[in-house]
């Protein structure tokens, strides 16, 4: 019955709009990629699946930061009303900060580094986040990138659930369309300007093994105290 219900559970945001355009959520033990443009909300929307699997799923979250210090990520997620630090103190959210830089000549250690403290977490934590793989992916070869996601599929076919964010501008078509195939979810983020306004469009490109159908779009502006507000379409159109 445990092993039923681990089964059925799911990487949600909370969010009811973007669960639902994601099939009812992500399914544990998903290999799952969020690209897009910079500033088109790929960290905020990793902030709340990290919250939603704290809060709805119940779940404990590894998340793997290059943007933030464990203070500054607890800060800015409680300023979109996502109150992280009692769960952090309960260690049921480690907070990693990763320092990673663009002239990095051996790329194959680091991505071998990430993923042996990835082994090292408990197994309770069924959600690891990692945010972001971009200056890691933009200087390896194709053949290292490939190895690295195989290598995360794995541990997900292990029953952990890997989320690795990265910008567009990192992959070329090919690699795109190689990393695409290993992934159960793929979600792109990208910015458009709808009348007087620049606006965060999310789309959900694939999400394998979903409950219900998957959607295609999800329209939505950041705003303090809220996180990602939802813009129905309907008046994104106008």
């Amino acid at each position: 019955m445990a092993n039923e219900v681990e089964k059925k559970a799911a990487i949600v945001t909370g969010l009811r709009e973007v669960d639902e355009k994601m099939g009812g959520g992500i399914p544990i033990g998903s290999l799952g990629l969020i690209e897009g443009h910079s500033d088109a909300g790929k960290s905020v929307l990793c902030q709340h699946l990290a919250h939603g699997c704290l809060q709805v799923s119940d779940l404990p979250v590894a998340y793997y930061t290059t943007e933030n210090t464990v203070k500054s990520l607890i800060s800015q997620m409680e300023s979109l009303n996502m109150f992280t630090l009692d769960h952090f103190l309960m260690d049921r959210l480690r907070i990693y900060p990763l320092s990673l830089r663009g002239d990095d000549e051996n790329t194959e250690s680091r991505f071998r580094s990430i993923l042996n403290h990835f082994d090292q977490l408990p197994s309770s934590f069924k959600l690891v986040i990692v945010d972001s793989i971009t200056l890691l992916v933009a200087h390896s070869d194709q053949v290292a990138n490939v190895d690295f996601f195989s290598a995360c599929k794995t541990r997900c076919d292990q029953g952990r659930t890997i989320i690795l964010v990265a910008h567009s501008y990192a992959f070329d078509e090919e690699m795109l369309s190689r990393t695409r195939s290993l992934c159960d979810a793929h979600f792109k983020l990208r910015l458009e300007n709808m009348g007087d306004r620049l606006v965060k469009i999310l789309e959900v490109l694939k999400v394998r093994g979903a409950e219900r159908a998957t959607g295609d779009v999800v329209t939505f502006e950041v705003e303090p105290k809220v996180g990602m507000r939802i813009i129905p379409m309907s008046k994104a159109k106008v």
